[in-house]
């Protein structure tokens, strides 16, 4: 016996919460990741679905629908910054089980010192280096989720690391070093280069890159 055909409410029901399936936790990670504690993380997240909800027709088809939804929760996340967050049901039942499951850690360390230094650069440096270091987004990625050229992703990205890494040197002194990495660095050996390859396998404590 054949089933009844679906109806266009009921098939937009179905992509919507496919995609919902197939992308909530990369997008849940990129939040956690630019706010201060896991509430704020539920707002951004339920935001950013209600929109894809909204424009569900906009929202294009497989790897791309994520790329779309890391621009969508860019906005929120601006939005946010300028205190424009709005609470919905689904962000409340969110808060509590990330309150339970995402418990915040300092960083100490190496990571203690990559977080200051990324706090220490303006917006965009921050936005490049972890889209690139925390996403694993390629140049091509990155530059669907901002709106810009590939070319002009690896220009700013490249520029971005040299800043990151004379932050990362102008303050070698604020945090101990741990045993292993209190020799100096060999001759010939930079140290900015070496530092700016670690921020790339960091994921620093959630927040602690948010502007004051």
């Amino acid at each position: 016996m054949l089933s009844p055909p679906r109806t266009d409410a009921a098939a937009r029901q179905v992509r919507f919460e496919a995609v919902y399936a197939a992308n909530h936790v990369s997008i849940l990670g990129y939040a956690l990741r630019r706010t201060a504690c896991p509430d704020d993380a539920a707002d951004v997240l339920a935001e950013t679905f209600l929109t894809a909800w909204r424009r569900l027709d906009e929202l294009p088809g497989g790897d791309e629908a994520r790329l779309w939804l890391y621009g969508v929760a860019r906005r929120v996340l601006a939005n946010y910054y300028r205190g424009e967050r709005r609470r919905t049901a689904l962000a409340d039942r969110l808060r509590d089980e990330l309150a339970h499951s995402s418990p915040p850690s300092e960083p100490t360390g190496e990571r203690a010192r990559i977080a200051t230094a990324l706090r220490a650069l303006p917006e965009q440096d921050r936005e490049l280096l972890t889209l690139a270091a925390w996403e694993g987004l390629d140049y091509g990625q990155i530059a669907v989720v901002l709106g810009c050229s590939r070319n002009a992703v690896r220009i700013r990205l490249h520029r971005a690391r040299q800043r990151l890494a004379r932050e990362l040197t102008d303050q070698p002194e604020r945090f101990p070093a741990s045993p292993a990495s209190s020799a100096p660095p060999r001759p010939g050996v930079a140290g900015p280069s070496r530092q700016t390859h670690a921020v790339r396998h960091a994921s620093a404590h959630p927040g602690q890159n948010r502007r004051g």
